[in-house]
Protein backbone atom coordinates (compact mmCIF):
# COMPACT_ATOMS: atom_id res chain seq x y z
CA UNK A 1 0.00 0.00 0.00
CA UNK A 2 3.02 2.30 0.56
CA UNK A 3 3.85 2.06 -3.14
CA UNK A 4 0.31 3.04 -3.96
CA UNK A 5 0.56 6.02 -1.65
CA UNK A 6 3.71 7.22 -3.46
CA UNK A 7 1.97 6.83 -6.83
CA UNK A 8 -0.98 8.82 -5.61
CA UNK A 9 1.23 11.63 -4.32
CA UNK A 10 2.97 11.75 -7.69
CA UNK A 11 -0.42 11.85 -9.37
CA UNK A 12 -1.48 14.74 -7.18
CA UNK A 13 1.77 16.53 -8.01
CA UNK A 14 1.09 15.99 -11.71
CA UNK A 15 -2.38 17.37 -11.24
CA UNK A 16 -0.98 20.50 -9.60
CA UNK A 17 1.55 20.96 -12.41
CA UNK A 18 -1.18 20.61 -15.02
CA UNK A 19 -3.40 23.05 -13.18
CA UNK A 20 -0.51 25.48 -12.85
CA UNK A 21 -0.01 25.31 -16.62
CA UNK A 22 -3.68 25.95 -17.20
CA UNK A 23 -3.61 28.94 -14.88
CA UNK A 24 -0.50 30.31 -16.60
CA UNK A 25 -2.29 30.20 -19.92
CA UNK A 26 -4.92 32.44 -18.37
CA UNK A 27 -7.85 30.83 -20.12
CA UNK A 28 -10.95 32.95 -20.13
CA UNK A 29 -13.07 30.16 -18.66
CA UNK A 30 -10.75 29.71 -15.67
CA UNK A 31 -10.52 33.44 -15.04
CA UNK A 32 -14.27 33.85 -15.29
CA UNK A 33 -14.85 30.96 -12.86
CA UNK A 34 -12.30 32.37 -10.41
CA UNK A 35 -14.06 35.75 -10.45
CA UNK A 36 -17.32 34.06 -9.49
CA UNK A 37 -16.01 32.07 -6.53
CA UNK A 38 -17.05 34.56 -3.88
CA UNK A 39 -20.69 33.38 -3.49
CA UNK A 40 -19.59 29.74 -3.54
CA UNK A 41 -16.87 30.48 -1.00
CA UNK A 42 -19.42 32.15 1.23
CA UNK A 43 -21.73 29.16 0.93
CA UNK A 44 -18.85 26.84 1.67
CA UNK A 45 -17.92 28.86 4.75
CA UNK A 46 -21.51 28.62 6.01
CA UNK A 47 -21.63 24.90 5.30
CA UNK A 48 -18.39 24.48 7.26
CA UNK A 49 -20.28 25.25 10.44
CA UNK A 50 -22.44 22.09 10.18
CA UNK A 51 -21.38 18.92 11.94
CA UNK A 52 -19.14 16.65 9.89
CA UNK A 53 -19.04 12.88 9.56
CA UNK A 54 -16.05 11.08 11.00
CA UNK A 55 -13.60 9.43 8.64
CA UNK A 56 -14.84 5.95 9.63
CA UNK A 57 -18.40 6.93 8.70
CA UNK A 58 -17.22 8.25 5.35
CA UNK A 59 -15.40 4.96 4.81
CA UNK A 60 -18.56 3.05 5.80
CA UNK A 61 -20.55 4.99 3.21
CA UNK A 62 -18.07 4.24 0.48
CA UNK A 63 -17.80 0.53 1.31
CA UNK A 64 -21.53 -0.17 1.49
CA UNK A 65 -22.52 2.03 -1.45
CA UNK A 66 -21.22 3.11 -4.84
CA UNK A 67 -20.04 6.34 -3.24
CA UNK A 68 -21.03 9.09 -0.86
CA UNK A 69 -23.30 11.93 -1.86
CA UNK A 70 -24.04 14.94 0.37
CA UNK A 71 -27.64 13.79 0.89
CA UNK A 72 -26.60 10.22 1.76
CA UNK A 73 -23.96 11.52 4.17
CA UNK A 74 -26.58 13.62 5.96
CA UNK A 75 -28.92 10.61 6.12
CA UNK A 76 -26.20 8.47 7.73
CA UNK A 77 -25.57 11.25 10.21
CA UNK A 78 -29.28 11.38 11.10
CA UNK A 79 -29.97 7.63 11.49
CA UNK A 80 -26.58 6.36 12.69
CA UNK A 81 -24.37 3.52 11.48
CA UNK A 82 -26.47 0.56 12.67
CA UNK A 83 -29.77 1.82 11.24
CA UNK A 84 -28.02 2.69 7.97
CA UNK A 85 -26.60 -0.83 7.68
CA UNK A 86 -30.03 -2.29 8.48
CA UNK A 87 -31.66 -0.18 5.77
CA UNK A 88 -29.17 -1.36 3.18
CA UNK A 89 -29.36 -5.03 4.18
CA UNK A 90 -33.17 -5.05 4.24
CA UNK A 91 -34.16 -2.66 1.45
CA UNK A 92 -37.68 -1.85 0.36
CA UNK A 93 -38.61 -0.96 -3.22
CA UNK A 94 -35.81 1.00 -4.86
CA UNK A 95 -36.30 4.71 -5.39
CA UNK A 96 -34.84 6.46 -8.41
CA UNK A 97 -35.49 9.95 -9.77
CA UNK A 98 -38.63 9.73 -11.91
CA UNK A 99 -36.77 10.88 -15.02
CA UNK A 100 -34.13 8.17 -14.52
CA UNK A 101 -36.72 5.44 -13.93
CA UNK A 102 -38.57 6.60 -17.02
CA UNK A 103 -35.37 6.47 -19.06
CA UNK A 104 -34.72 2.88 -17.92
CA UNK A 105 -38.29 1.75 -18.56
CA UNK A 106 -38.41 3.22 -22.08
CA UNK A 107 -35.25 1.48 -23.29
CA UNK A 108 -36.26 -1.17 -25.85
CA UNK A 109 -34.05 -3.75 -24.16
CA UNK A 110 -35.95 -3.25 -20.88
CA UNK A 111 -39.36 -4.15 -22.27
CA UNK A 112 -39.00 -7.77 -23.38
CA UNK A 113 -35.37 -8.87 -23.70
CA UNK A 114 -36.31 -12.47 -24.46
CA UNK A 115 -38.44 -11.36 -27.41
CA UNK A 116 -35.46 -9.35 -28.66
CA UNK A 117 -33.33 -12.50 -28.57
CA UNK A 118 -35.76 -14.20 -30.94
CA UNK A 119 -35.84 -11.14 -33.22
CA UNK A 120 -32.05 -11.17 -33.37
CA UNK A 121 -32.03 -14.87 -34.16
CA UNK A 122 -34.61 -14.45 -36.95
CA UNK A 123 -32.60 -11.63 -38.44
CA UNK A 124 -29.46 -13.75 -38.39
CA UNK A 125 -31.32 -16.46 -40.30
CA UNK A 126 -32.60 -13.91 -42.84
CA UNK A 127 -29.10 -12.51 -43.30
CA UNK A 128 -27.72 -15.96 -44.01
CA UNK A 129 -29.95 -16.05 -47.10
CA UNK A 130 -28.21 -13.00 -48.61
CA UNK A 131 -24.65 -14.30 -48.31
CA UNK A 132 -22.61 -13.55 -51.38
CA UNK A 133 -24.89 -10.73 -52.52
CA UNK A 134 -24.35 -6.98 -52.58
CA UNK A 135 -26.95 -6.68 -49.81
CA UNK A 136 -24.86 -8.72 -47.40
CA UNK A 137 -22.32 -6.04 -46.40
CA UNK A 138 -24.96 -3.35 -45.85
CA UNK A 139 -27.16 -5.72 -43.84
CA UNK A 140 -24.26 -6.75 -41.65
CA UNK A 141 -23.30 -3.14 -40.92
CA UNK A 142 -26.89 -2.32 -39.96
CA UNK A 143 -27.10 -5.49 -37.86
CA UNK A 144 -23.91 -4.69 -35.98
CA UNK A 145 -25.12 -1.15 -35.24
CA UNK A 146 -28.43 -2.58 -34.02
CA UNK A 147 -26.70 -5.06 -31.71
CA UNK A 148 -24.24 -2.46 -30.41
CA UNK A 149 -27.16 -0.24 -29.44
CA UNK A 150 -28.58 -3.05 -27.29
CA UNK A 151 -25.21 -3.33 -25.58
CA UNK A 152 -25.23 0.40 -24.81
CA UNK A 153 -28.76 0.08 -23.44
CA UNK A 154 -27.75 -2.80 -21.16
CA UNK A 155 -24.85 -0.79 -19.77
CA UNK A 156 -27.01 2.31 -19.44
CA UNK A 157 -29.53 0.47 -17.27
CA UNK A 158 -27.06 -0.89 -14.77
CA UNK A 159 -25.08 2.36 -14.49
CA UNK A 160 -28.19 4.48 -13.99
CA UNK A 161 -29.22 2.26 -11.08
CA UNK A 162 -25.71 2.29 -9.62
CA UNK A 163 -25.66 6.10 -9.64
CA UNK A 164 -29.19 6.77 -8.41
CA UNK A 165 -30.80 3.82 -6.63
CA UNK A 166 -31.68 4.27 -2.97
CA UNK A 167 -30.80 0.58 -2.44
CA UNK A 168 -27.09 1.09 -2.87
CA UNK A 169 -25.91 -2.13 -1.24
CA UNK A 170 -28.30 -4.16 -3.40
CA UNK A 171 -26.83 -2.49 -6.50
CA UNK A 172 -23.30 -3.09 -5.29
CA UNK A 173 -24.08 -6.74 -4.54
CA UNK A 174 -25.73 -7.07 -7.94
CA UNK A 175 -22.42 -6.04 -9.48
CA UNK A 176 -20.58 -8.45 -7.15
CA UNK A 177 -22.73 -11.41 -8.20
CA UNK A 178 -22.73 -10.43 -11.88
CA UNK A 179 -18.95 -10.54 -11.56
CA UNK A 180 -18.98 -13.80 -9.59
CA UNK A 181 -21.42 -15.53 -11.97
CA UNK A 182 -19.81 -13.68 -14.84
CA UNK A 183 -21.06 -13.83 -18.43
CA UNK A 184 -19.45 -11.96 -21.32
CA UNK A 185 -21.69 -9.68 -23.34
CA UNK A 186 -19.64 -10.27 -26.47
CA UNK A 187 -20.41 -14.01 -26.63
CA UNK A 188 -22.61 -13.69 -29.70
CA UNK A 189 -25.31 -11.15 -30.65
CA UNK A 190 -28.07 -12.68 -28.50
CA UNK A 191 -26.04 -12.05 -25.33
CA UNK A 192 -26.86 -8.31 -25.41
CA UNK A 193 -30.53 -8.67 -24.44
CA UNK A 194 -29.91 -11.96 -22.61
CA UNK A 195 -27.59 -10.25 -20.14
CA UNK A 196 -30.31 -7.72 -19.29
CA UNK A 197 -32.78 -10.53 -18.58
CA UNK A 198 -30.09 -12.35 -16.55
CA UNK A 199 -29.41 -9.34 -14.35
CA UNK A 200 -33.04 -8.24 -14.03
CA UNK A 201 -34.72 -11.59 -13.31
CA UNK A 202 -31.94 -13.68 -11.76
CA UNK A 203 -29.26 -11.61 -10.02
CA UNK A 204 -30.78 -8.30 -8.93
CA UNK A 205 -33.76 -9.69 -6.98
CA UNK A 206 -31.59 -12.35 -5.24
CA UNK A 207 -28.51 -10.25 -4.53
CA UNK A 208 -29.23 -10.22 -0.79
CA UNK A 209 -31.23 -13.45 -0.58
CA UNK A 210 -30.29 -17.13 -0.25
CA UNK A 211 -27.23 -18.28 -2.14
CA UNK A 212 -28.85 -21.57 -3.15
CA UNK A 213 -31.71 -19.72 -4.83
CA UNK A 214 -29.28 -17.48 -6.69
CA UNK A 215 -27.10 -20.39 -7.74
CA UNK A 216 -30.04 -22.47 -8.99
CA UNK A 217 -31.41 -19.50 -10.97
CA UNK A 218 -28.06 -18.92 -12.70
CA UNK A 219 -27.90 -22.62 -13.60
CA UNK A 220 -31.18 -22.34 -15.50
CA UNK A 221 -30.64 -19.04 -17.26
CA UNK A 222 -29.88 -19.01 -21.01
CA UNK A 223 -27.14 -16.38 -20.57
CA UNK A 224 -25.06 -18.78 -18.48
CA UNK A 225 -25.90 -21.80 -20.60
CA UNK A 226 -24.89 -19.95 -23.79
CA UNK A 227 -21.76 -18.37 -22.31
CA UNK A 228 -20.32 -21.59 -20.86
CA UNK A 229 -21.49 -23.77 -23.76
CA UNK A 230 -23.83 -26.05 -21.84
CA UNK A 231 -26.30 -25.95 -24.70
CA UNK A 232 -23.71 -28.17 -26.44
CA UNK A 233 -23.49 -30.59 -23.51
CA UNK A 234 -25.21 -33.87 -24.50
CA UNK A 235 -25.44 -37.30 -22.91
CA UNK A 236 -23.30 -38.82 -25.67
CA UNK A 237 -21.10 -35.76 -26.22
CA UNK A 238 -20.05 -34.26 -22.90
CA UNK A 239 -18.85 -30.65 -22.67
CA UNK A 240 -17.10 -30.09 -19.32
CA UNK A 241 -16.83 -26.32 -19.55
CA UNK A 242 -19.78 -25.33 -17.35
CA UNK A 243 -19.34 -28.19 -14.88
CA UNK A 244 -15.74 -27.19 -14.20
CA UNK A 245 -16.47 -23.48 -13.74
CA UNK A 246 -19.54 -24.22 -11.62
CA UNK A 247 -17.30 -25.86 -9.01
CA UNK A 248 -14.07 -23.92 -9.45
CA UNK A 249 -15.50 -20.39 -9.70
CA UNK A 250 -19.13 -20.37 -8.62
CA UNK A 251 -19.16 -22.63 -5.55
CA UNK A 252 -16.36 -24.78 -4.08
CA UNK A 253 -13.29 -22.87 -5.21
CA UNK A 254 -10.18 -24.10 -6.95
CA UNK A 255 -8.57 -25.84 -3.94
CA UNK A 256 -11.64 -27.63 -2.57
CA UNK A 257 -10.40 -31.17 -3.17
CA UNK A 258 -12.79 -32.29 -5.88
CA UNK A 259 -11.48 -34.52 -8.64
CA UNK A 260 -11.70 -34.79 -12.40
CA UNK A 261 -14.26 -37.56 -11.84
CA UNK A 262 -16.45 -35.02 -10.04
CA UNK A 263 -16.13 -32.62 -12.97
CA UNK A 264 -17.19 -35.35 -15.39
CA UNK A 265 -20.07 -36.46 -13.14
CA UNK A 266 -21.37 -32.90 -12.79
CA UNK A 267 -21.13 -32.42 -16.54
CA UNK A 268 -23.30 -35.50 -17.02
CA UNK A 269 -25.80 -34.13 -14.49
CA UNK A 270 -25.97 -30.86 -16.43
CA UNK A 271 -26.79 -32.54 -19.75
CA UNK A 272 -30.11 -31.46 -21.22
CA UNK A 273 -29.93 -27.92 -19.83
CA UNK A 274 -30.06 -25.60 -22.80
CA UNK A 275 -31.77 -22.91 -24.83
CA UNK A 276 -34.64 -23.04 -27.30
CA UNK A 277 -34.56 -20.26 -29.90
CA UNK A 278 -37.06 -21.83 -32.28
CA UNK A 279 -40.19 -21.92 -30.14
CA UNK A 280 -40.78 -25.48 -31.33
CA UNK A 281 -40.79 -28.58 -29.17
CA UNK A 282 -38.06 -31.05 -30.14
CA UNK A 283 -38.62 -34.74 -30.69
CA UNK A 284 -38.78 -36.40 -27.28
CA UNK A 285 -38.22 -39.96 -26.05
CA UNK A 286 -41.48 -41.59 -24.96
CA UNK A 287 -40.02 -42.75 -21.66
CA UNK A 288 -39.13 -39.23 -20.47
CA UNK A 289 -41.31 -36.95 -22.57
CA UNK A 290 -43.11 -35.65 -19.47
CA UNK A 291 -39.78 -34.36 -18.15
CA UNK A 292 -39.54 -31.78 -20.93
CA UNK A 293 -39.49 -28.16 -19.67
CA UNK A 294 -39.68 -25.04 -21.83
CA UNK A 295 -39.90 -21.73 -19.95
CA UNK A 296 -39.20 -18.61 -21.98
CA UNK A 297 -35.93 -19.38 -23.74
CA UNK A 298 -34.82 -22.00 -21.21
CA UNK A 299 -35.22 -25.61 -22.17
CA UNK A 300 -34.59 -28.92 -20.45
CA UNK A 301 -34.51 -31.55 -23.17
CA UNK A 302 -34.68 -35.12 -21.82
CA UNK A 303 -33.49 -36.43 -25.19
CA UNK A 304 -30.09 -34.86 -24.42
CA UNK A 305 -29.92 -35.81 -20.73
CA UNK A 306 -27.97 -38.67 -19.20
CA UNK A 307 -30.46 -40.51 -16.99
CA UNK A 308 -27.86 -42.81 -15.47
CA UNK A 309 -26.91 -42.55 -11.78
CA UNK A 310 -23.82 -40.43 -11.04
CA UNK A 311 -21.33 -40.34 -8.17
CA UNK A 312 -20.68 -36.70 -7.31
CA UNK A 313 -18.73 -35.42 -4.27
CA UNK A 314 -19.32 -38.76 -2.54
CA UNK A 315 -23.09 -38.67 -3.17
CA UNK A 316 -25.19 -40.79 -5.51
CA UNK A 317 -27.28 -38.57 -7.79
CA UNK A 318 -30.03 -40.74 -9.23
CA UNK A 319 -31.08 -40.07 -12.80
CA UNK A 320 -34.34 -38.14 -12.62
CA UNK A 321 -33.99 -35.31 -15.10
CA UNK A 322 -34.25 -31.66 -14.15
CA UNK A 323 -34.67 -32.52 -10.46
CA UNK A 324 -30.98 -33.50 -10.47
CA UNK A 325 -30.10 -29.85 -11.07
CA UNK A 326 -31.96 -28.69 -7.97
CA UNK A 327 -30.39 -31.50 -5.94
CA UNK A 328 -26.90 -30.52 -7.06
CA UNK A 329 -27.55 -26.81 -6.46
CA UNK A 330 -28.54 -27.61 -2.87
CA UNK A 331 -25.55 -29.91 -2.40
CA UNK A 332 -23.05 -27.37 -3.71
CA UNK A 333 -24.60 -24.42 -1.85
CA UNK A 334 -24.28 -26.21 1.51
CA UNK A 335 -20.69 -27.37 1.19
CA UNK A 336 -18.26 -25.91 3.78
CA UNK A 337 -15.86 -25.20 0.90
CA UNK A 338 -18.54 -23.09 -0.81
CA UNK A 339 -19.22 -21.17 2.40
CA UNK A 340 -15.50 -20.41 2.74
CA UNK A 341 -15.05 -19.51 -0.94
CA UNK A 342 -17.99 -17.08 -0.94
CA UNK A 343 -17.11 -15.63 2.46
CA UNK A 344 -13.52 -14.95 1.43
CA UNK A 345 -14.58 -13.22 -1.78
CA UNK A 346 -17.00 -11.00 0.15
CA UNK A 347 -14.33 -10.22 2.74
CA UNK A 348 -11.79 -9.35 0.06
CA UNK A 349 -14.29 -7.06 -1.63
CA UNK A 350 -15.47 -5.25 1.49
CA UNK A 351 -12.54 -5.50 3.93
CA UNK A 352 -9.07 -6.01 2.45
CA UNK A 353 -6.99 -8.01 -0.01
CA UNK A 354 -5.87 -10.30 2.82
CA UNK A 355 -8.79 -10.60 5.27
CA UNK A 356 -8.17 -12.36 8.61
CA UNK A 357 -8.83 -16.11 8.60
CA UNK A 358 -10.88 -15.67 11.79
CA UNK A 359 -13.26 -13.37 9.91
CA UNK A 360 -13.61 -15.81 7.00
CA UNK A 361 -14.28 -18.68 9.43
CA UNK A 362 -16.92 -16.63 11.27
CA UNK A 363 -18.65 -15.62 8.04
CA UNK A 364 -18.53 -19.22 6.78
CA UNK A 365 -20.24 -20.46 9.95
CA UNK A 366 -22.97 -17.82 9.63
CA UNK A 367 -23.38 -18.72 5.95
CA UNK A 368 -23.91 -22.40 6.76
CA UNK A 369 -26.04 -21.82 9.87
CA UNK A 370 -28.34 -19.40 8.02
CA UNK A 371 -28.90 -21.66 5.01
CA UNK A 372 -26.68 -19.50 2.84
CA UNK A 373 -28.35 -16.20 3.72
CA UNK A 374 -26.29 -13.55 1.94
CA UNK A 375 -27.60 -10.62 4.01
CA UNK A 376 -26.91 -12.49 7.26
CA UNK A 377 -23.37 -13.26 6.11
CA UNK A 378 -22.80 -9.62 5.20
CA UNK A 379 -24.19 -8.48 8.55
CA UNK A 380 -21.77 -10.77 10.37
CA UNK A 381 -18.95 -9.17 8.39
CA UNK A 382 -20.12 -5.58 8.93
CA UNK A 383 -20.43 -6.16 12.68
CA UNK A 384 -17.02 -7.80 12.97
CA UNK A 385 -14.02 -6.19 14.61
CA UNK A 386 -12.02 -6.77 11.42
CA UNK A 387 -14.46 -4.70 9.36
CA UNK A 388 -14.60 -1.93 11.95
CA UNK A 389 -10.82 -1.76 12.03
CA UNK A 390 -10.71 -1.71 8.24
CA UNK A 391 -12.82 1.46 8.22
CA UNK A 392 -9.81 3.32 9.62
CA UNK A 393 -7.48 1.99 6.93
CA UNK A 394 -6.95 2.76 3.26
CA UNK A 395 -9.36 1.06 0.85
CA UNK A 396 -8.16 1.71 -2.68
CA UNK A 397 -11.08 1.86 -5.11
CA UNK A 398 -11.06 -0.37 -8.17
CA UNK A 399 -12.16 1.31 -11.46
CA UNK A 400 -15.87 0.63 -10.98
CA UNK A 401 -15.87 1.94 -7.42
CA UNK A 402 -13.73 4.93 -8.38
CA UNK A 403 -15.79 6.03 -11.36
CA UNK A 404 -19.12 5.43 -9.61
CA UNK A 405 -17.97 7.32 -6.50
CA UNK A 406 -16.73 10.20 -8.65
CA UNK A 407 -19.93 10.44 -10.71
CA UNK A 408 -22.14 10.17 -7.63
CA UNK A 409 -20.19 12.85 -5.80
CA UNK A 410 -20.13 15.26 -8.74
CA UNK A 411 -23.39 14.46 -10.52
CA UNK A 412 -25.50 12.29 -8.20
CA UNK A 413 -27.70 15.16 -7.08
CA UNK A 414 -29.37 17.91 -9.08
CA UNK A 415 -30.32 17.38 -12.71
CA UNK A 416 -30.34 13.66 -13.55
CA UNK A 417 -27.93 12.48 -16.21
CA UNK A 418 -29.52 11.07 -19.35
CA UNK A 419 -26.51 9.54 -21.10
CA UNK A 420 -24.29 6.95 -19.40
CA UNK A 421 -21.99 6.41 -22.38
CA UNK A 422 -19.28 8.74 -21.04
CA UNK A 423 -19.25 6.57 -17.89
CA UNK A 424 -18.89 3.44 -20.03
CA UNK A 425 -15.98 5.13 -21.79
CA UNK A 426 -14.23 5.99 -18.51
CA UNK A 427 -14.66 2.44 -17.22
CA UNK A 428 -13.38 1.11 -20.53
CA UNK A 429 -10.23 3.22 -20.28
CA UNK A 430 -9.63 1.80 -16.81
CA UNK A 431 -10.29 -1.79 -17.86
CA UNK A 432 -13.51 -2.63 -16.00
CA UNK A 433 -16.37 -1.94 -18.39
CA UNK A 434 -19.71 -3.56 -17.41
CA UNK A 435 -20.16 -7.09 -18.80
CA UNK A 436 -16.78 -6.84 -20.52
CA UNK A 437 -14.79 -9.60 -18.81
CA UNK A 438 -14.06 -12.19 -21.49
CA UNK A 439 -13.03 -14.99 -19.12
CA UNK A 440 -15.48 -16.50 -16.60
CA UNK A 441 -13.38 -15.63 -13.53
CA UNK A 442 -14.75 -12.06 -13.41
CA UNK A 443 -12.75 -8.90 -12.81
CA UNK A 444 -10.14 -9.06 -10.00
CA UNK A 445 -11.40 -7.98 -6.57
CA UNK A 446 -7.99 -7.36 -5.05
CA UNK A 447 -6.98 -3.71 -4.85
CA UNK A 448 -3.39 -4.55 -5.82
CA UNK A 449 -4.53 -5.56 -9.30
CA UNK A 450 -5.59 -1.98 -10.09
CA UNK A 451 -2.66 0.05 -8.78
CA UNK A 452 -0.34 0.34 -11.78
CA UNK A 453 1.13 3.71 -12.74
CA UNK A 454 -0.72 3.70 -16.09
CA UNK A 455 -4.00 3.25 -14.25
CA UNK A 456 -3.22 6.22 -12.01
CA UNK A 457 -2.34 8.51 -14.90
CA UNK A 458 -5.55 7.58 -16.68
CA UNK A 459 -7.52 8.39 -13.53
CA UNK A 460 -6.26 11.96 -13.62
CA UNK A 461 -7.52 12.38 -17.19
CA UNK A 462 -10.87 10.88 -16.20
CA UNK A 463 -11.07 13.06 -13.09
CA UNK A 464 -10.83 16.13 -15.31
CA UNK A 465 -13.73 14.85 -17.40
CA UNK A 466 -15.97 14.02 -14.45
CA UNK A 467 -15.16 17.21 -12.56
CA UNK A 468 -15.77 19.46 -15.57
CA UNK A 469 -19.23 20.40 -16.89
CA UNK A 470 -19.34 16.88 -18.44
CA UNK A 471 -22.01 17.95 -20.92
CA UNK A 472 -22.07 14.48 -22.46
CA UNK A 473 -23.80 13.11 -19.37
CA UNK A 474 -26.77 15.41 -19.71
CA UNK A 475 -27.66 15.13 -23.37
CA UNK A 476 -28.32 12.18 -25.60
CA UNK A 477 -25.72 12.08 -28.37
CA UNK A 478 -26.99 13.46 -31.67
CA UNK A 479 -24.90 13.99 -34.78
CA UNK A 480 -24.23 17.63 -35.53
CA UNK A 481 -25.66 18.83 -32.23
CA UNK A 482 -23.32 20.82 -30.03
CA UNK A 483 -23.67 20.06 -26.30
CA UNK A 484 -25.17 22.87 -24.24
CA UNK A 485 -22.79 24.83 -22.03
CA UNK A 486 -22.98 23.84 -18.37
CA UNK A 487 -21.22 24.94 -15.21
CA UNK A 488 -18.88 22.56 -13.37
CA UNK A 489 -20.67 20.69 -10.57
CA UNK A 490 -20.26 22.37 -7.19
CA UNK A 491 -21.84 19.81 -4.84
CA UNK A 492 -18.48 18.27 -3.93
CA UNK A 493 -16.83 21.53 -2.89
CA UNK A 494 -19.77 22.40 -0.66
CA UNK A 495 -19.82 18.90 0.84
CA UNK A 496 -16.08 18.85 1.54
CA UNK A 497 -16.33 22.23 3.21
CA UNK A 498 -19.12 20.86 5.38
CA UNK A 499 -20.37 17.38 6.18
CA UNK A 500 -17.50 15.54 4.44
CA UNK A 501 -14.66 17.82 5.50
CA UNK A 502 -12.98 15.03 7.50
CA UNK A 503 -12.63 13.10 4.26
CA UNK A 504 -9.59 15.06 3.12
CA UNK A 505 -6.18 15.39 4.76
CA UNK A 506 -4.31 18.62 5.45
CA UNK A 507 -2.03 18.02 2.46
CA UNK A 508 -4.96 17.54 0.11
CA UNK A 509 -6.74 20.58 1.53
CA UNK A 510 -3.65 22.67 0.83
CA UNK A 511 -3.56 21.34 -2.72
CA UNK A 512 -7.23 22.15 -3.21
CA UNK A 513 -6.63 25.72 -2.12
CA UNK A 514 -4.34 26.19 -5.11
CA UNK A 515 -7.13 25.50 -7.62
CA UNK A 516 -7.96 28.51 -9.81
CA UNK A 517 -11.42 27.34 -10.80
CA UNK A 518 -14.16 25.03 -9.65
CA UNK A 519 -13.36 22.51 -12.42
CA UNK A 520 -9.74 22.43 -11.25
CA UNK A 521 -10.83 21.97 -7.65
CA UNK A 522 -13.01 19.03 -8.66
CA UNK A 523 -10.16 17.47 -10.62
CA UNK A 524 -7.81 17.74 -7.68
CA UNK A 525 -10.31 16.20 -5.29
CA UNK A 526 -11.00 13.20 -7.53
CA UNK A 527 -7.24 12.76 -8.13
CA UNK A 528 -6.37 12.91 -4.45
CA UNK A 529 -5.16 9.96 -2.36
CA UNK A 530 -7.98 10.66 0.09
CA UNK A 531 -10.74 10.25 -2.49
CA UNK A 532 -9.21 7.11 -3.98
CA UNK A 533 -8.61 5.52 -0.58
CA UNK A 534 -11.84 6.19 1.39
Amino acid sequence: MAVTHVLMRRLLACALLAIGSMAAMGTGAAQQDARHQTPAAAAAQAAHQEAALGLKQISLLNRLTWGATPALAKHLQEVGDKAFIDEQLEPGPAKLPSAVQRAIDTLPVSKDPQALVLRIRRRQIDMSKTQGTRMEEKEREEFQAWILDFQRQAQQRTLFRAVYSSNQLQEKMTWFWMNHFSVFIGKGPIMRPLIVDYEERVVHPRALGKFQDLLAATMRHPAMLVYLDNRFNYAKKINENYGRELMELHTLGVDAGYTQKDVIALSHILTGLGVNLTGKQPKLPKKHKDDYVHEGLFEFNPARHDYGDKQFLGHTIHGKGLAEIDEVAKLLAHQPATAKHISKKLAVYFVSDDPPEALIDHMSKVFLDSDGDIAATLRAMFESQAFQQALSKEDFKDPMRYVMASVRMMHGEGDPIVNAQPIVGWLGQLGEVPYGRVTPDGYPLERSDWQGSGQMQTRFVIARGIGSPAAGLYEKPEKGKKPATRKPPEEARKAYAGILRNGVSKATRQALQQANSLAEWNTLLLSSPDFMNH
